[in-house]
């Protein structure tokens, strides 16, 4: 169903060149002939009038001309900046084929080439020795504007490649479009470079960033707030999003503003949210409860982290269990292996709220280093939940599994790390060790398994893209003046509540990523009857209201008409 504001007339000032250079509203072959004649396009255009499908058919076939998806990364950018409408377009029609190449894994390929592949600036870049001059430049892109996501990072952990300075975040804005629904002129991408630490680029010629080490503590502290209280002063409403900060600051800096702001990181609450939604779809499954299983997480910095506490926010609030009992369901290990007492200022921020005391495992094997290892850890606490989140190709190895399967009937394994060659381990194998007992999600997409009575185990992808574009869109919608917990939470339990495998155990833990955009309106209309619930709303809707104002709301991909006036829009 379209939306009522992807079919309104608009009024345009532009004409000629103006208006075939605005990806906004350009239509290219698409303009009509009366369009063609008032804005001053007969001349320029071929003179065949082009349906929005057929210019589709066309981007398709060039794009499968481009044999590398690096190569089909750059063409689609390239489209963007062209025409909008068929960007949008054209994906939506090729979604789970698409996604990953302007999205995971392709684009950390396209940020990493950022500084060599760079033709032309989308966003705001927002520079630390710009500091002084930051809100004359904010609004310099921003007057004007009816803004209501901003998508900011200062590119210190891109997944699976680390500091890349001037990471730009427009494939998260982009997912909040076709994913979630808001229009692309109501989202900005914002780089925050206060340096990098990556030697390559420091070294590098070409590195359009500022070239100098990373900018922490009191001075990062100021330049990040100057820029958040901008956001608060300017857009009240708007949300937050933050996006592939480091380990010492994302926690802190989603802390520091909760209750607020609308804020959300996505590497700690979405990969949290999805997670805690598969892990629900699997207890439907095993018809046992959260607070009945035990958590072994391997890998714990910010996805694992915030997977914990999702998980344990899970167990609190649905099953009733307090904090402190609902903690010690967890187990983490990390570069030292399980996190416990003894490791001290080992730890990372954030592992204590999940420390171990060394009490427990005094009679455990541990390795040359003293540390207790997972294989240890499976074989002492018999999990029924095995997440990894470590990038460590392989750490989930048959004795590993073979383990876990003698203590469990339907072991939940999820080996989340993406790329693919990343993953703790291919589905295929933690299916054959477990006799076709597993339930799995991975964080890449992968093939169905085959299974002992010959029928195929669909593989469901856990990818926070299934979840954050309708978490931030509840928030947007409904103006919530944060995003709290329980908004989250109630997104989650919508998105479990559409797993396949709670009609059959066959099928997969999460909806189909081709379903997405569906998927994510059932989050947001969670979410937003939530925070009407909550009283937190800044809008006046009724609960039986919010799913037709959802809908009413959403911009989708059609060209709207046009008519030339002078007086109209010019931006």
């Amino acid at each position: 169903m379209a939306s009522k504001a992807a079919n309104r007339t608009l009024r345009l000032a532009l004409r000629g060149e103006s208006i075939l250079t605005n990806p906004r509203y350009n239509k290219g072959t698409g303009f009509t002939v009366s369009e063609r004649k008032a804005f001053g396009l007969v001349g320029r255009l071929p003179y065949r009038v082009n349906t929005l499908e057929q210019q589709c058919q066309r981007a398709y076939d060039q794009l499968a001309s481009r044999d590398m998806p690096i190569r089909k990364n750059t063409f689609l950018s390239s489209m963007k900046d062209q025409n909008w409408v068929l960007y949008y377009a054209l994906i939506r029609r090729h979604l789970k084929e698409l996604i990953p190449i302007i999205y995971t894994p392709t684009q950390a390929e396209a940020i990493s080439q950022y500084s060599h592949l760079f033709r032309r600036s989308e966003g705001l870049f927002l520079t630390y020795p710009n500091e002084d001059s930051m809100e004359e430049d904010f609004l310099e892109q921003t007057r004007g504007r009816d803004l209501q996501l901003f998508v900011c990072s200062d590119a210190e952990a891109i997944l699976g490649i680390g500091d890349q300075g001037v990471g730009i975040t427009t494939a998260k804005s982009a997912l909040y479009t076709l994913l979630g629904g808001i229009h692309p002129a109501r989202s900005l991408s914002v780089t925050l470079d206060v340096g990098t630490d990556n030697k390559d680029l420091l070294n590098d010629p070409l590195y359009v960033g500022w070239a100098r080490k990373r900018v922490r503590g009191e001075d990062y502290d100021r330049f990040i707030d100057k820029f958040v209280q901008l956001v608060r002063k300017y857009y009240p409403n708007s949300l937050l999003h933050f996006e592939d900060f480091g380990v010492s600051n994302a926690k802190r800096l989603l802390d520091r503003y909760h209750g607020k702001h609308a804020v959300f990181n996505d590497d700690i609450q979405g990969t949290g949210a999805v997670s805690l939604a598969a892990v629900m779809s699997a207890v439907g499954v095993t018809k046992s409860r959260l607070c009945d299983q035990r958590f072994v997480i391997y890998g714990a910095g910010t996805a694992g982290l915030g997977i914990a506490r999702q998980l344990r926010h899970g167990i609190v609030t649905i099953d009733g269990i307090p904090v402190d009992q609902a903690t010690k369901a967890f187990y983490l290990l990390d570069r030292y292996g399980l996190v416990k007492e003894s490791l001290g200022h080992k730890m990372r921020p954030g592992q204590e709220e999940f420390v171990r005391p060394d009490a427990e495992w005094s009679n455990a094997a541990t390795n040359e280093k003293g540390e207790v290892e997972l294989l240890e850890v499976v074989k002492q606490i018999k999990p029924t939940v095995l997440i990894g989140c470590s990038t460590r190709s392989g750490a989930f190895t048959e004795e590993v599994v073979r383990e876990m399967g003698k203590h469990v009937k339907r072991p939940v394994i999820m080996p989340l790390s993406n790329p693919s060659n990343l993953v703790e381990v291919e589905p295929k194998k933690a299916n054959e060790w477990t006799e076709g007992r597993a339930l799995l999600a991975t964080g890449s997409p992968f093939p169905p398994c085959h299974q002992p009575n010959g029928k195929e185990y669909i593989i469901g992808e856990c990818n926070n893209a299934l979840i954050y574009p309708g978490l931030g869109f509840g928030s947007m919608i409904t103006k919530a003046r944060t995003m709290t917990d329980t908004m989250i939470i109630a997104g989650t339990r919508r998105l479990a509540a559409m797993a396949p495998a709670l009609h059959d155990p066959d099928l997969p833990l999460l909806p189909d990523f081709s379903d997405a955009p569906m998927v994510n309106y059932e989050v947001a209309v969670a979410v937003a009857e939530q925070a009407i619930k909550e009283g937190i709303a800044g809008v006046d809707w009724k609960k039986e209201d919010v799913r037709a104002r959802i809908k009413e709301a959403q911009w989708v991909p059609t060209y709207a008409d046009y008519v030339y006036d002078p007086e109209g829009l010019s931006a």
